[in-house]
């Protein structure tokens, strides 16, 4: 069997991943493959934390150009993160896999209160924790919540789900002779302006020497492939 190269990770999901065809909402069949995929990591004993984003649902920054109090915009858009992490949170118990739903914003009926010590606990004792509402601030997003999150629970790498294989010159989506990095620094990827994670979530990572790994969801088996340790993506760090 693979052996994992890391104990304790986070994995950042977007919204949009947990959309499969459809132009908005929850593919229920797409979240039951991710956990499915979950559920097979957390078997090698590793420690997982996850957080979504909510772009499926609510965009705050889109909401906002379109006149909308920015301030506003960002908390519906932390609310769309709590309901894909319930819906996580459904698939992953379904198949077997005992979880905790953490929230930057306090809804004691449906979620915990985001507590690090707590969280960590929960780690130690093989749940997965789902974080969800952001960092309970506006002007932040998922990404950066990502970011902070891994660095409060000490994870030893934060890895980014994308529908691309890994971190490009330019956009490969729009770009089919766009050159992939198999590995890249922080500071390239702020210099260059690479569209990888927020600047907030990338200067918290390389200040706070995490590791980033940028990979595609959307190849079966690419999380498992990742933990232990294959050529799967961009690393981006040092």
């Amino acid at each position: 069997m693979d052996r994992p190269v890391y104990k304790r990770v986070l994995l950042k999901l977007s919204g949009e991943s947990l959309m499969g065809n459809l132009t908005s909402g929850i593919d229920y069949q797409i979240v039951a493959d991710i956990a499915a995929e979950i559920r097979e990591i957390v078997s090698l004993g590793v420690q997982l934390g996850i957080v979504v984003g909510g772009g499926n649902i609510f965009r705050g920054v889109t909401a906002s150009t379109e006149g909308m109090d920015r301030t506003t915009a960002d908390y519906m858009g932390m609310l769309a993160t709590v309901i894909n992490s319930l819906a996580i949170q459904n698939a992953l118990e379904r198949q077997g896999v005992i979880t905790r739903v953490q929230t930057a914003i306090e809804m004691r009926e449906i979620a915990e209160p985001f507590i690090q010590r707590r969280a960590v606990r929960h780690l130690e004792k093989g749940l997965v924790v789902i974080f969800a509402a952001g960092t309970g601030n506006p002007y932040f997003t998922t990404d950066t919540a990502a970011a902070l999150r891994a660095v409060e629970i000490k994870a030893d790498v934060l890895l980014k789900a994308t529908r691309v294989d890994g971190v490009y010159d330019r956009d490969p989506l729009r770009h089919p002779d766009a050159v992939m990095y198999r590995k890249i620094s922080f500071t390239d990827v702020l210099t260059n302006n690479l569209k990888v994670l927020d600047a907030t979530a990338i200067s918290m990572c390389r200040d706070n020497e995490l590791p980033l790994i940028v990979f595609n969801l959307q190849k079966a088996g690419n999380i498992r492939r990742v933990i232990c340790g294959e050529a799967v993506g961009t690393v981006v760090g040092g």
